[in-house]
């Protein structure tokens, strides 16, 4: 049975003065501006928000739970104790402090708030904001698939139950090993590090078939030829083609990884 929603639109109005203990639920504000400078307590559950002009606004314990922020410009506007449970964000200038003060309490939900707000920042253009959206949309699934397979919290345990928590456990595992090689796409140090490590298991497994394990010089010269390896210059008859294919495939692979941190770091429109 379809029943109506009982939105009420509010269309082409101004909102003037202090505004406390108001209930503005399940509202369709279109293009609403607002000369009031503080908002306290008020219950802006389920509503829309389109093409709305709140500049330099504070919000003090506002409820935006399940909010929709369209084409609109909070540029300025400060969020204070607010829940944005389920809101999403598109096209819409808000400041990127609303990632420190905004964000719902539970990992999940923490996930799904700032990825909404990366992905908001990144069709604006705002590279930095986005960045920052996306460290903190990392460290809450982090987290999360870590609780999906070990947390004894009751809502885990009633969701992921026998296979489910098996396959989360190699979910959280996949999201371990990306952090551990690059960061999840953030971070180049990781990358140039597990490259390092490539380096030296190279040079070990080199000793192992031309040089001698009881000489230091055998270590040596094989670290300092490994790069010529690695880039195809040198192709030593020892080695077999396995071996070599292996070495081009992850050459592919972690050129292909640091030019995608390039793009995502430095590509600003």
């Amino acid at each position: 049975m379809i029943k109506d929603s009982g939105r009420v639109q509010v269309i082409d109005k101004i909102i003037d003065g202090k505004i406390t203990e108001e209930n503005y639920h399940n509202k369709y504000f279109l293009r609403v501006g607002s000369k009031a400078d503080r908002y306290e307590n008020i219950d802006f559950s389920h509503t829309y928000f389109d093409h709305c002009y709140f500049r330099n606004c504070v919000f003090d314990s506002c409820n935006f739970n399940g909010c929709k922020f369209l084409n609109s410009n909070f540029s300025g506007s400060t969020f204070v104790g607010c829940d944005f449970t389920y809101a999403t964000f598109q096209n819409t200038e808000v400041d990127e402090e609303i990632l420190d003060t905004g964000c719902p309490g539970y990992d999940n939900l923490k996930l799904k708030f700032a990825r909404t707000l990366r992905k908001n920042f990144q069709g604006l253009g705002d590279a930095e904001s986005a960045n920052k959206a996306i460290k903190i949309e990392l460290d809450a699934r982090k987290s999360h698939l870590w609780k999906c397979w070990n947390s004894n919290e009751s809502y885990y345990r009633k969701k992921y139950t026998g296979w489910n928590r098996f396959f989360a456990f190699f979910k959280w595992l996949k999201f371990k090993i990306e952090e551990f090689v690059w960061g999840n796409g953030e971070s180049t140090l990781k990358l140039i590090r597990s490259g390092f490590i490539f380096w030296i298991i190279m040079t070990v497994i080199d000793v192992s078939l031309t040089g001698n394990f009881n000489e230091i010089s055998s270590y040596w010269n094989s670290f300092i030829k490994m790069p010529q390896i690695f880039l195809s210059i040198e192709k030593p008859i020892n080695y077999s083609n396995l071996y070599l294919s292996i070495i081009f495939i992850i050459r592919i692979v972690a050129f292909g990884l640091f030019m995608s941190i390039l793009l995502k770091r430095f590509n600003k429109r």
